[in-house]
């Protein structure tokens, strides 16, 4: 049972870094290279990889499906760090060694959100 819970909280954790990091790419990146004055450098990446218009395209999307594998992962990451860990020492170690990293990876994903949630929207209003 414990193991089924780890796997679905690394499961959770993964999937909120993924799309926390496809809100980088699609959202934050144009806003962050016309910011630095290297508008001609986003358009030679856009040419090179035209995904990035479409993906633009849907980025509250994007952003709104971030969010919530966010809160599904810090539910599951709250709800599992009060569990026992198993008595054996090893099995013990393995999983606080797994709460730690599982803990660590939301903490960048929610970062990685929150610094391109700010680039796409917050940023842009002000220049």
């Amino acid at each position: 049972m414990e193991i089924e819970r780890s796997i679905d909280e690394q499961k959770a954790n993964f999937l909120s870094l993924f799309a926390s990091s496809s809100t980088l790419v699609c959202c934050a990146l144009p806003a962050v290279f016309v910011a630095l004055g290297a508008g001609a450098s986003f358009a030679a990446l856009v040419s090179t990889f035209p995904f990035l218009i479409t993906l633009s395209q849907y980025k509250i999307h994007i952003t709104f499906f971030a969010l919530v594998m966010l809160l599904i992962a810090g539910y599951a990451n709250y709800r599992n760090y009060n569990l026992p860990c198993p008595a054996d020492p090893e099995l013990g170690r393995l999983c606080m060694k797994t709460r730690k990293r599982s803990r660590v990876i939301y903490y960048v994903s929610a970062g990685i959100f929150i610094f391109a949630t700010l680039f796409t929207y917050i940023v842009p209003s002000f220049l």
